[in-house]
C-alpha cells in the first residue's frame, strides 16, 4: 500500500486545465501534468483495503493492480510501477487520458469524495515508462507457424494483434482506413488524446511481428471469404458504427449530421489528412445544437468551440441529476450523478429533460430545434414547447450496432438481439468457424477499457484454440 496514514494527511489533488480560454483556441492535450512528486503523494493515499473495488469486476475491467502499483509509485519504483501496469493494460498511456475512471467511483475513499486520483496516476506511469525507454518491442523467440487475421485497428483490435504477436503467431491487421486507431483516431479528438500516442505503439506492434494493411475495407473492397481460406483464424473488432435512428422529423435538413462524421472530418484535418473530397462541416459563426448526453455529444461540443461556433447548447432527455450519489445505494459501481466535462465547462448551455420534438428549417435548412420539457417518464409535457435557434445540429444519441452492410452480410454469422455478433466471453467464437469477434462489435458501445480487455481475453481463447494451451492472460 502507500503510506499507512496518507489518506488522513494528504487531500485528493488531481491534474489541472488550461484555461478554457486558451484550450479553446487549439486541439492540443490541454490537462497540465502533476510533478513526479506531487503523483507519488497521491498514489500515497492509497489504503490497501481489505477488498480493493477499485481493481475488480467493479472498477477496472482490465483488472489493474492498483493498489500494487500506488505503493511502487509511493516508494518511488516507477520502473517496476510501469511492468505491473503494463501486465493487465497494454495500453495505459490511452486509458490514462480518456477512460471516465469506473476505478475512482469504486475505490473506498469515494465514500468521502475523495477518491484516490488513480487515472493520474496510471497516467504518469504511462508516460515516464516511454520517456525513460522502458517500454520496448517484446518479440517472441519461437514463431507457431500460425497465421492470424484481425480486422479492425481499434484499442481491440490493437490490444488482441499484440499479444498474438507476443505468442509467435503470424498477425496481419487489416484497417479500412489509412492509419490505425479505430475511433482512438477518428473518433476522440485530439484535445483529449494526441495522435502520435497511437503511432508509437503501432510502431512497437509492427516490431513484435504483426503486418498493418491499410486501405482495405473487408466485406468491400476484400472479400471476408479470403480472409477465412488464407488464415488459421479471423478476429473481428469493427466496433459499433451504426449510429441509433432518432426517427426525428426534419433530420434531412441540410445543417443537420451524426456526430460522427462530424469528428472524424475534424480529426482528419487535424492529422493532415485529406478532406477536400467531403462536404465541408464547420462550426465557425454558427449557433450549434448538439442532441444527446455523453461523452460523444460532449466531444462535438469542445470541437464546435475549438472551430469558433457563437453559442453551443446541449439537449439531454435526462433530469437534471443529482450534484452527488446516494453512496450506501450505489458505490462501489458507477452512479448516476451531475457532471461537468472540460469541453462543458468552455461554454456550453446544457438544457435538462429537454424532449427533441422536430428540427425547423426554412428553404431546406435548418433554422432551429423545437424541443419540450418531460414527465418523469420523459413524455414531452404538452404546453411546454420551445424553439432554440440553431444553424448546425449534431445527433449524438450513441450507436446502435456494428454496420450490417458488407462484411457481416456476406459472413452470416449469428447476431444477437441487439443486431451484435454473437460471441461468448469465453471462447469469443462466432457461429462461423474459425471466425471471432470482440470489443463494441461483440458486445456493443462500450468504452476503451472493455475494448482493451476484450482484445486480451480474445487473443487467450484465440492462441488456445490454435496451440491447444496458452501462456497469454486472461
Amino acid at each position: 500500500m502507500g503510506k499507512v496514514t496518507g489518506f488522513l494527511e494528504i487531500d485528493r489533488q488531481d491534474q489541472k486545465y488550461q484555461p478554457a480560454s486558451d484550450r479553446i483556441r487549439h486541439f492540443r492535450e490541454f490537462t497540465l501534468r502533476l510533478s513526479d512528486e506531487e503523483v507519488s503523494r497521491q498514489a500515497a493515499r492509497c489504503m490497501d483495503c481489505g477488498i480493493p473495488y477499485c481493481h475488480g469486476g467493479t472498477g477496472c475491467p482490465v483488472h489493474n493492480q492498483i493498489p500494487d502499483w500506488n505503493d511502487l509509485v509511493y516508494t518511488g519504483d516507477w520502473q517496476e510501477a510501469s511492468r505491473n501496469l503494463h501486465s493487465t493494460n497494454n495500453f495505459p498511456e490511452f486509458t490514462g487520458r480518456v477512460c471516465p475512471a469506473p476505478c475512482e467511483e469504486a475505490c473506498t475513499l469515494n465514500l468521502e469524495n475523495t477518491p484516490v486520483a488513480i487515472k493520474s496516476v496510471e497516467q504518469t506511469i504511462a508516460d515516464k515508462s516511454w520517456e525513460n525507454g522502458w517500454i520496448k518491442p517484446e518479440i517472441p523467440s519461437v514463431k507457431t507457424g500460425r497465421k492470424v487475421a484481425v480486422v479492425g485497428s481499434g484499442p481491440a483490435g490493437l490490444a488482441a494483434a499484440q499479444q498474438l504477436a507476443r505468442a509467435g503467431h503470424d498477425v496481419h491487421v487489416y484497417e479500412r482506413e489509412p492509419k490505425a486507431g479505430g475511433l482512438l483516431r477518428y473518433g476522440i479528438p485530439d484535445f483529449k488524446m494526441e495522435k502520435h500516442f497511437i503511432d508509437r505503439r503501432v510502431a512497437q506492434i509492427e516490431a513484435e511481428g504483426a503486418t498493418f494493411h491499410y486501405g482495405v475495407n473487408v466485406g468491400v473492397t476484400k472479400p471476408i471469404a479470403e480472409l477465412i481460406d488464407a488464415h488459421d483464424a479471423v478476429l473481428l473488432t469493427g466496433g459499433a458504427e451504426a449510429p441509433r435512428d432518432p426517427k426525428l422529423p426534419g433530420v434531412e435538413l441540410e445543417g443537420v449530421h451524426y456526430a460522427m462524421p462530424f469528428l472524424v472530418q475534424q480529426n482528419r484535418r487535424v492529422g493532415r489528412e485529406d478532406v477536400s473530397n467531403e462536404e465541408p462541416i464547420i462550426a465557425t459563426g454558427r449557433r450549434v445544437v448538439v442532441i444527446g448526453g455523453g461523452d460523444t455529444a460532449s466531444d462535438c461540443v469542445g470541437t464546435a468551440f475549438r472551430q469558433g461556433a457563437l453559442a453551443v447548447t446541449q439537449l439531454d432527455i435526462r433530469p437534471m441529476p443529482p450534484l452527488r450519489e446516494d453512496k450506501l445505494t450505489v458505490w462501489p459501481y458507477w452512479p448516476t450523478k451531475f457532471r461537468t466535462s472540460s469541453s462543458q465547462a468552455e461554454g456550453a448551455e446544457r438544457e435538462f429533460a429537454c424532449a427533441t420534438l422536430r428540427v425547423v428549417g426554412k428553404n431546406g435548412k435548418v433554422v432551429g430545434v423545437e424541443c419540450a420539457r418531460v414527465d418523469e417518464k420523459r413524455r414531452p409535457i404538452e404546453g411546454t414547447e420551445f424553439i432554440i435557434r440553431a444553424d448546425l445540429v449534431f445527433v449524438a444519441i450513441g450507436f446502435a450496432h456494428p454496420l450490417h452492410e458488407g462484411m457481416l452480410a456476406e459472413l452470416g454469422a449469428d447476431l444477437d438481439k441487439r443486431g451484435n455478433l454473437k460471441a461468448d466471453t469465453e471462447r469469443y467464437a462466432t457461429s462461423v468457424d474459425k471466425v471471432f469477434a470482440a470489443g463494441d462489435m461483440r458486445r456493443g458501445q462500450s468504452l476503451v477499457v472493455w475494448a482493451i480487455r476484450e482484445g486480451r481475453q480474445a487473443a487467450h481463447a484465440i492462441d488456445k484454440r490454435l496451440m491447444g494451451e496458452t501462456s497469454l492472460p486472461w
